[in-house]
């Protein structure tokens, strides 16, 4: 009787040591400290309209980005998948640029952008019939996605060609939307950096400096935020949409602003 009732125990030990190991294995790891997520959202020009060429499959080990399946692969473009015509845009410069400031550290791209979004349109519940998506609501499930793997760093921000005639409402606008990204992103101090509107029609542009210094004025009144230059960018035809390689150095003019906001 002994020795039967001893191995019952010693078997009901074993299950009991495996539940538990299993049970320990199956809990998420931890998001990696050192994999840094940006967060990249706005309208066309973030997203890319620029011609996808040898350059754009090039690509780093080091600088990843989710996919539309909420996969991370190695990053290339076109990142995001808004529309067919997604192509190139400021993403991957960013993140390469970024990469190379810090080599010891992953950079994770997380696109959002959607063609053709007012900023009306980046708010909780509010739909765009021509993708028929939810700009806002669709972002924070791939930001609640992407955060179960890193830590996000900073959000880069192109929009504006929608609102560009709104430019009185765009300040207190863009400044609601900073606000609530920090808060359901729980970063209350996470850089943020906004980017020109690049004068491509003679005709727009008073509108357009109009709009621009609406952005430039934010700069000391919202706290960890900054712009970048459209200074010099081309379009690729349409007068309209950055080209390839305009596109690509406002991704790298994004990374400088947000380095130095990442040091204050």
């Amino acid at each position: 009787m002994k020795a039967p009732f001893m191995k019952m125990i010693a078997i009901l030990f074993a299950a009991t040591t495996l539940t538990t190991v299993a049970k320990a294995d199956d809990k998420p790891s931890a998001p990696d400290k050192d994999f840094h997520l940006y967060l990249l959202i706005g309208q066309s020009n973030m997203a890319g309209r620029g011609k996808v060429d040898a350059e754009s499959a090039k690509t780093n080990p080091k600088v990843l980005m989710l996919t539309k399946q909420l996969t991370w692969e190695l990053a290339k473009d076109p990142l995001h998948f808004d529309k067919s015509a997604a192509g190139v845009g400021p993403g991957l410069a960013f993140g390469r640029s970024m990469s190379k400031a810090n080599p010891k550290i992953k950079i994770g791209l997380v696109p959002c952008a959607v063609g053709g979004t007012s900023i009306k349109l980046w708010t909780p519940g509010a739909a765009d019939s021509a993708t028929k998506t939810h700009p806002y609501d669709d972002m924070l499930k791939r930001v609640q996605e992407a955060r179960k793997a890193g830590v996000f760093k900073g959000i880069i921000w192109h929009q504006g060609e929608s609102d560009l005639n709104s430019s009185e409402k765009y300040g207190e606008q863009l400044t609601e939307l900073i606000a609530r990204l920090r808060k359901d992103l729980d970063a209350a101090d996470i850089p943020f950096v906004s980017g020109e509107i690049a004068i491509f029609k003679p005709e727009r542009a008073d509108v357009t400096a109009k709009f621009n210094n609406v952005l430039h004025e934010l700069e000391g009144k919202v706290d960890k935020y900054s712009w970048v230059s459209a200074e010099k960018l081309k379009d690729g035809g349409d007068k309209l949409h950055l080209n390839a390689e305009s596109a690509r150095e406002l991704g790298k003019r994004y990374a400088e602003k947000m380095l130095a906001l990442q040091k204050k």
